[in-house]
C-alpha cells in the first residue's frame, strides 16, 4: 500500500517535481474567478495598506511582462496572494505527510515530530491525522470491495516460539543435531538463525492458517520484538511476501511504551480483528482482541511462564494440527467474516462493526449457563471503584470477585456469574471438592468442574465436556504422632 500515490518526493528528476506543481496550479483554474471579478476584489475600498503595497509591487511586474498568457498567470497569482490571509502553499498543500522534515507532497520544511510515525511503511514517514483518516477510509472501501477485513497477528507464542542457543537444555540438544532422526519430523517448521543465535519453531498449522486467512483478511504482523527480529520471523512465515508485504509492525513503531495500539494500523478499528496471547498490551483495543492460548514449544518458554512441567521439545511432541489453536481460531474467523458480510444484510457494509460481531459470537458459547466459583478467588471482599485495596490486618491484597479474570471470561462467553448458589446455578467451578458449594453441586447434581474447563472453553470457542474437567480431591495430610 502506498501512502504517497501522487507525491513527487521519491522522483529522481527535479523536472518531475516542477511538472507536479504546474499540474497543481492547472487543477485550480476551474475554481478561480474571472479577471474582472478578482480585479474588483483587489480594488476593494476596505483593503488594508499591506495588501495595497503588495498590489503596487506585483502590478509593476505585470506591466513589465509582454506575454499575455504569462500576464494572466501572474494576475492569478496576485489574486491568490492578496485575497487569502494564509500563504498560498497552504491552500495548495495540506501537508499530509512528512519525510525527513519535509512535506512528502510539496517539499516544504516541516516539524519532524508532527503527526504519527509510520516507519514500517517508509523510513522517516510521519502522517497527519487528517491524512490517516483519509487513508483509512480509502483502504476500508478497498477492503469492502473485495469483501475482506483486517487481521493483526502477534508473533511470539501466537504464530511461533523462539529460544536462544544458550537456553537450550540438554534434553533439547537433538534440535541442534542435524543428523538426528527428529530433524525430518521438524523439517519446514524448525529454523536456526546463526546471526541471531536463535532457534524458532513455527506453530503447527500456521502455513495453512495464513493461506486460508489471507483470502478473508488483509494481514499485519504486530510484535513487541525488535524490527530485525520481526522481519526475520516474517520471512520464515511469508518468504514470498504475499501475506504481509511491508505490513510488519515492531517495537519501535509503537506510540506508547509497553503497549500495542491500532493507531499505527491504516485500517479503521471497526474492521480489525487481533490475535494475541497477551491481553494486557491491548488496553485501548480489547474489543478487537481474540485471546490466543500461548504456544510453548521450548523449555525456556515454559520456564518463563513458570510452567512446572517438561516442554514439548523435551518430550518430543507438539500441538495438534487438526485440533490445535490455529485450526480452531481459523473457523472462528471464518464465521465472524461470514456474519459480517452476510448477504441478507445487503451490500452496503458502511456502519458495520466487526467488534459487535465478535462479541456476539463469543457470547453464544456459554449462553444459558449460571456459574458460581468456589475457592478459586476471594468472593466476600468488595473493593471500591474496582481498585485493589490493602487489608491491614493480614497484609493481603483482595479484590471484588467480578474483577477476577475468570469471572470476566465467563461473562464474555455469555454465562451469568453469581456468588451464592441457588437452583438456577448450572456450574460450580472449584479447586476443592470438599467446599460447601462443591458438596452442594454434587448433592443437587449440578456440574462441578475445575477452572481449566472455563479456560479450555474460552480458547477452543466451544463449550467443553464437563466430565473431562473433574475437581480432584486434595490429598489429606497424614499426621504421625511420635
Amino acid at each position: 500500500m502506498s501512502v504517497v500515490d501522487d507525491s513527487p518526493v521519491n522522483s529522481s528528476s527535479s523536472d518531475d517535481f516542477a511538472a507536479y506543481l504546474e499540474k497543481e496550479l492547472e487543477s485550480m483554474s476551474d475554481t478561480l474567478p474571472e479577471p474582472e471579478e478578482y480585479a474588483n476584489e483587489i480594488h476593494h475600498p476596505d483593503m488594508n495598506r499591506t495588501k495595497k503595497q503588495k498590489l503596487e509591487v506585483l502590478e509593476s511586474v505585470i506591466e513589465a511582462n509582454d506575454s499575455t498568457s504569462q500576464n494572466e498567470t501572474i494576475k492569478t497569482l496576485v489574486y491568490l496572494f492578496l485575497c487569502f490571509e494564509v500563504p498560498m502553499k497552504k491552500d495548495i498543500c495540506t501537508h499530509p505527510g512528512v519525510i525527513k522534515g519535509m512535506c512528502e507532497k510539496c517539499g516544504e520544511k516541516m516539524d519532524d515530530q508532527s503527526g504519527i510515525a509510520f516507519g514500517y511503511i517508509h523510513k522517516d514517514l510521519r502522517l497527519a491525522n487528517d491524512e490517516i483518516v483519509r487513508l483509512r477510509e480509502r483502504d476500508l472501501k478497498n477492503l469492502f470491495s473485495h469483501k475482506k477485513l483486517c487481521l493483526v497477528l502477534d508473533l511470539d507464542h501466537t504464530l511461533l516460539n523462539s529460544t536462544r542457543f544458550m537456553d537450550i537444555t540438554q534434553e533439547e540438544g537433538y534440535l541442534m543435531n542435524e543428523s538426528d532422526p527428529m530433524q525430518d519430523v521438524l523439517r519446514g517448521s524448525l529454523f536456526k538463525s546463526n546471526s541471531m543465535r536463535m532457534l524458532t519453531k513455527l506453530r503447527p498449522f500456521v502455513h495453512t492458517f495464513l493461506k486460508e486467512a489471507s483470502k478473508l483478511f488483509e494481514m499485519y504482523i504486530y510484535t513487541m520484538g525488535e524490527r530485525v527480529y520481526a522481519l526475520e520471523m516474517a520471512s520464515l512465515l511469508d518468504p514470498q511476501k504475499i501475506y504481509f508485504d511491508s505490513r510488519v509492525i515492531a517495537h519501535g513503531d509503537c506510540t506508547q511504551r509497553h503497549q500495542k495500539r491500532l493507531d499505527v494500523v491504516l485500517v479503521q478499528e471497526s474492521a480489525v480483528l487481533i490475535l494475541d496471547d497477551t491481553e494486557e498490551v491491548w488496553v485501548k483495543d480489547k474489543a478487537n482482541l481474540i485471546l490466543m492460548e500461548r504456544y510453548h514449544f521450548f523449555a525456556s518458554s515454559c520456564k518463563q511462564f513458570r510452567y512446572k512441567c517438561k516442554s514439548p521439545s523435551e518430550l518430543k511432541c507438539d500441538e495438534s494440527e487438526v485440533e490445535g489453536t490455529l485450526s480452531t481460531v481459523l473457523q472462528v474467523l471464518k464465521r465472524i467474516h461470514n456474519l459480517f458480510f452476510d448477504p441478507e444484510l445487503g451490500e452496503n457494509f458502511a456502519g458495520r462493526d466487526v467488534r459487535q460481531v465478535l462479541t456476539r459470537v463469543r457470547s453464544e458459547i456459554l449462553k444459558g449457563c449460571k456459574i458460581v466459583f468456589s475457592r478459586v478467588f476471594p468472593t466476600k471482599f468488595h473493593a471500591e471503584n474496582h481498585q485493589l485495596k490493602f487489608r491491614a490486618e493480614n497484609h493481603q491484597l483482595k479484590f471484588r470477585a467480578e474483577d477476577h479474570q475468570l469471572w470476566k471470561m465467563a461473562e464474555r462467553l455469555g454465562a451469568t456469574c453469581t456468588e451464592e448458589v441457588d437452583l438456577s446455578v448450572t456450574h460450580v467451578i472449584s479447586t476443592d471438592v470438599g467446599t460447601k458449594k462443591s458438596r452442594w453441586a454434587v448433592k443437587r447434581k449440578k456440574f462441578l468442574v475445575e477452572p481449566g474447563w472455563l479456560e479450555a472453553t474460552n480458547y477452543l470457542w466451544q463449550k467443553q465436556a464437563e466430565d473431562k474437567f473433574p475437581v480432584k480431591e486434595k490429598e489429606k495430610e497424614i499426621k504421625i504422632n511420635k
